[in-house]
């Protein structure tokens, strides 16, 4: 009964796998690692591609990934922005990742370094996931089966003391 359990721990995670971002909340302003974990492939199909697309707001920039090619797709702002005393009115609206391919019998993760906006608030990043048969794209609400990442932007004050490097 023990051995049960254990293996139901396990399985569980795994049958409502999907992409998530982390942390699930950061500062409003900050500089932020952001994470996207890919928990499996497309129906069994190893991941062979992930586009994050940025929210209104937000400016990144990837983080390289041995074994993966980055495309980046700049685009108009909503609003321009200041950035290190200069105005954007254009920045990178779209990151893709492809490569690998990922077995579905593993995950891994993709990282970008964000500037997050100033307002507080709940931002949606809509990730396209390659696969090599397929593809899933996690862009719906978090009821449905393919949910799209979620990152809370909370007002600065109610942040955890940064440290200083």
């Amino acid at each position: 009964m023990k051995a049960y359990w254990i293996a139901a721990l396990f399985a569980a995670p795994l049958a409502h796998a999907h992409i998530t971002v982390a942390p699930a909340s950061a500062p409003a302003g900050a500089y932020q690692t952001l994470v996207f974990k890919v928990g499996h492939g497309c129906d069994g199909s190893a991941t062979t591609g992930i586009t994050v697309s940025l929210p209104d707001g937000v400016t990144a920039k990837p983080m390289p990934k041995p074994g993966w090619t980055i495309n980046l797709v700049d685009g108009k702002l909503a609003a321009p922005l200041r950035m290190h005393g200069k105005t954007i009115t254009s920045a990178v609206r779209e990151i893709t990742w492809r490569g690998g391919p990922l077995p579905d019998a593993y995950y891994d993760e993709f990282t970008l370094q964000a500037r997050l906006p100033d307002a507080p608030g709940r931002y949606v990043f809509k990730v396209g996931q390659q696969c090599e048969k397929g593809r899933v794209d996690w862009a719906d609400d978090a009821a449905s089966k393919t949910p799209a990442p979620v990152l809370e932007v909370t007002p600065a004050g109610m942040s955890m003391p940064m440290h200083h490097h």
